[in-house]
């Protein structure tokens, strides 16, 4: 099966919307921001892995405390997971960081502050 096949994206897709559900409504661990959001899943071809993109709104301390409570809820996390989609093997779900959104928001706020500081020249030019 090729990575990037219609069966595997299917896959993908399905265990995205389960473990977000799973992170959302049934993990109680209070290390968990409940800010935290599933980016992306990568599920291997063979089923035996997957990678977890995690975003999670807050500083640092948040995020660590976040990968480290879904890494020890790793074990819950897949036996719920095997229950609710039907596959031949649950991955091993390997939890990453993802800044993506963190490093756009902060793009993007430089790209107003940028902004308004040409509009102030402009103004201050114009008087």
């Amino acid at each position: 099966m090729r990575k990037n096949s219609m069966k595997n994206m299917r896959i993908n897709e399905e265990v995205h919307r389960e473990l977000s559900n799973i992170i959302r409504s049934e993990i109680k661990d209070p290390r968990i921001n409940p800010m935290t959001s599933v980016v992306a899943v990568e599920v291997a071809p063979d089923l035996k892995s997957a990678k977890a993109y995690i975003s999670v709104l807050g500083d640092e301390k948040s995020q660590k405390d976040t990968l480290a409570g879904l890494t020890s809820a790793e074990g819950y996390i897949r036996r719920e997971l095997a229950k609710s989609v039907n596959l031949r093997n649950t991955p091993q779900i390997r939890f990453i960081m993802d800044q993506s959104i963190e490093y756009g928001v902060n793009m993007s706020k430089m790209i107003d502050d940028v902004c308004e500081q040409d509009e102030s020249k402009a103004k201050s030019r114009e008087e």
